[in-house]
């Protein structure tokens, strides 16, 4: 059942107190992919994350005292490479009160050759929940199914919810009414892409995302956002052309050409993608006032030129804080009153 309005519970644009997570619906919750959340859902992430920051930037002294989880533990566990995963992930936990507990290395966690269902149930008795970057859809899957926690994907081969919601609330602070807004992706079509779809599809957004041949996103998940947006009023577009995905959009947003994992197959998608580089020139196709977005780390010449991620119309820094102001409202949300 898709739920298009706002839960009565949350009031928008207010911080919600550890004494109203009573009768919270995101408590126990996993998040494996923005579609895990209904759109009043989607929404009320993104409010809680947007009045939390003002709370934290008012009176960072006052927000601390919140804290409500004094005792409790978040493992935090990265399979893949991150600096801003980690920081915001750490940071967040560390502001609701809760020990991060961070295995980064080649030798921690579901590295030793212990099945999926013995790790993860032995995780389980120590944290409060399992945020894991790490590869296959399908393996986070497999975890959240045997975990009795909250289970955050913080980044996997198919898609990457947390900087989804971090850029989500970017055009929402910068733009305002997201159903109002038209999003153009040039590049390769990931994780990110299929990201854009889902949250686009949540929030009844006009989303183009344009590719080259043989790069664009995986037709089931095209299909499963273009029913979404079906009940929402969304607008899904998937194509090869950048410059009618660009035209008149107020959200400009690219990714590197070789997500992780595929760096391998770099130079001979160069030659493909040099049409999906963002330029000042291509930029300028976009509507008056469009913010241009980038979940970094960016080659800086190749999927961007220098002119456009350095631009005042250039959100990616206030993108990449949102890391730490959506996941906290996550974590949050699904941590529930658990004192």
């Amino acid at each position: 059942m898709i739920d298009e309005q706002t839960p009565d519970w949350v009031q928008l644009d207010s911080a919600i107190g550890a004494d109203e997570l009573n009768g919270n619906p995101f408590a126990g919750r996993d998040l494996l992919r923005l579609c895990d959340l209904t759109p009043g859902e989607f929404h009320a992430v993104l409010s809680t994350a947007r009045a939390n920051k003002a709370l934290w930037k008012a009176d960072a002294a006052a927000a601390q005292r919140q804290a409500p989880y004094q005792g409790r533990a978040i493992g935090v566990i990265l399979e893949k490479p991150s600096l801003r995963t980690r920081v915001s992930f750490e940071l967040a936990a560390a502001r609701l009160g809760a020990h991060p507990v961070v295995m980064s290395d080649t030798n921690s966690a579901f590295s030793r050759g212990e099945s999926l269902k013995d790790t993860t149930m032995v995780m389980e008795r120590f944290v409060s929940a399992i945020v894991i970057r790490s590869f296959a859809q399908a393996r986070i899957e497999e975890i959240a199914r045997w975990a009795s926690v909250p289970v955050i994907n913080a980044l996997t081969d198919d898609f990457h919810p947390c900087q989804g919601l971090a850029d989500f609330l970017t055009m929402y602070e910068r733009k305002g009414d997201l159903s109002k807004l038209k999003l153009a992706y040039v590049g390769d079509g990931n994780n990110m892409a299929h990201t854009y779809l889902e949250g686009g599809a949540l929030c009844g957004m006009e989303v183009h995302i344009a590719t080259p041949d043989g790069y664009r996103p995986q037709e089931q998940y095209v299909k499963q956002a273009q029913a979404l947006a079906a009940q929402t009023g969304a607008k899904l577009v998937v194509g090869t052309d950048p410059a009618a995905a660009l035209e008149g959009a107020d959200v400009v947003i690219t990714d590197t050409w070789a997500s992780m994992g595929a760096e391998a197959e770099h130079d001979e998608r160069v030659n493909a993608f040099v049409p999906y580089r963002v330029s000042a020139a291509s930029f300028d196709l976009a509507a008056p006032g469009a913010i241009f977005l980038h979940c970094l780390p960016a080659h800086r010449g190749e999927e961007v030129t220098d002119e456009v991620m350095d631009a005042p119309y250039s959100a990616i820094y206030d993108e990449a804080e949102n890391r730490l102001h959506a996941q906290q409202a996550l974590l949050m949300l699904v941590l529930g009153n658990i004192a």
